[in-house]
């Protein structure tokens, strides 16, 4: 039986069409949709590589079926830049060095990016490493990543500030 599933990805509206129920957002994304920024790290949702943000909420999308998501808004990694600018989460992990190899870089920016519009109080650096707890680096770039996030929060901040000016 094939199983139509709709999706806007990254803006774009798509309607997808499964033969197999059990395949999992992350699959449906890198394999099916050549979206392969989303990382394939643990597939059991321990390491964060394949954050994605699911109406606007942080997932990981080794643990979600693709069916489940009919309907939903998601963003991948792919989609954050606009107009050749990089989202000020991506800038600033390139500014602070908040990444080494890269693998895990991904899933640390769109939690990242999710983070920050949950905080409704502002961040500061413990509060930055517990919201960014369930997202694993291997190579331990922690104090890069926890100073990438407070530095795109301080720039977004800013931006916000000078739009309602």
């Amino acid at each position: 039986m094939t199983h139509s599933l709709h999706l806007t990805i990254n803006g774009m509206a798509q309607t997808i069409a499964l033969d197999d129920p059990r395949v999992t957002l992350l699959d449906l994304l890198r394999e099916r949709l050549g979206l392969t920024g989303t990382k394939k790290g643990c597939d059991r949702g321990q390491c964060g590589a394949c954050t994605v943000l699911i109406d606007g909420r942080r997932m990981n999308s080794c643990l979600k079926l693709a069916l489940s998501c009919d309907g939903a808004e998601i963003a991948t990694i792919e989609g954050l830049a606009s107009d050749d600018r990089l989202h000020p989460v991506q800038a600033a992990f390139i500014e602070a060095d908040g990444f080494q190899c890269g693998y895990c870089t991904p899933g640390q920016i769109m939690s990242a990016v999710a983070l920050i519009a949950e905080a409704e109080a502002g961040l500061d650096p413990e509060r930055v490493r517990e919201g960014m707890s369930g997202n694993i680096c291997r190579c331990a770039a922690y104090a890069g990543i926890t100073e990438a996030v407070l530095e795109a929060t301080r720039q977004l901040s800013a931006g916000a500030e000078r739009k309602s000016a």
